[in-house]
């Protein structure tokens, strides 16, 4: 029953993330870490991921417009936080990294109700890096740094989305290069990457109306307070 959840988490998450830009691991690791170990929950959670962006950039009939130089620094920044990060996925146990997850997404949708958060594209990248290999919940800094920017949401969709692969390629060298066993069930990973597809194309509809909308930003508060609810059920249970 836990995975199967887990697997629901994963294709609402895909849907959130093609309509957004942002949400997939938000919503998806709290119930992949309750149902998998730690090292293969953030593997699987790679692997999908890199999925779900890929096919945001490729299957789409528009030019993205991602913010080259905020995608660049914070990619540079993110490197070794992603060794920090594996440390990090090493040395705390499961329960700690599920309240990890949902304390992240908390403080960040905090901050974006205040409105005083600025966070630097260096300071972001480095939080991801981190986040991508400990917890994979790595957008809640790239996104309060986006949105400090004012930036329209096809350039926050666009620029996540172009972080989020290069960020999945470095926690991947990352977990390879210091001998970290977070490799999936292959079985899993060739069942879910269909279903991940199917959401994804709708979720891209769904897209289409958000950006043409003035609900954008409340969809996104919206997710955050859904992955701080699944957390804590998931961290609880």
């Amino acid at each position: 029953m836990l995975l199967a959840a887990a697997c629901a988490s994963i294709a609402l998450g895909t849907v959130l993330q093609a309509a957004t830009g942002f949400g997939f691991s938000l919503v998806a690791a709290p119930l992949v870490f309750a149902a998998l170990d730690a090292e293969p929950a953030v593997g699987l959670l790679l692997i999908l991921g890199f999925e779900v962006n890929l096919l945001t950039l490729g299957t789409e009939r528009r030019r993205p417009r991602p913010l080259r130089r905020a995608v660049t620094t914070m990619l540079i920044a993110a490197a070794p936080g992603a060794l920090l990060g594996v440390v990090v996925l090493r040395a705390l146990p499961e329960v700690a990294l599920q309240v990890a997850v949902t304390l992240g997404v908390l403080g960040t949708l905090v901050a974006r109700q205040v409105k005083t958060a600025h966070v630097p594209a260096p300071l972001a990248g480095f939080a991801a890096g981190a986040l991508t290999t400990s917890t994979s919940t790595n957008g809640p800094p790239m996104l309060l740094h986006l949105l400090g920017r004012g930036v329209t949401p096809e350039q926050v969709r666009d620029t996540l989305t172009t972080t989020f692969i290069g960020l999945a390629l470095i926690g991947a060298v990352a977990l390879a290069a210091t001998g970290t066993p977070a490799l999936p069930d292959a079985a899993l990973v060739l069942g879910l990457i269909p279903a991940v597809a199917v959401a994804h194309l709708v979720g891209r509809r769904a897209f289409r109306r958000l950006a043409a909308s003035d609900h954008y930003e409340r969809v996104l508060t919206a997710v955050m307070v859904v992955a701080v609810m699944v957390g804590l059920v998931g961290a609880l249970s």
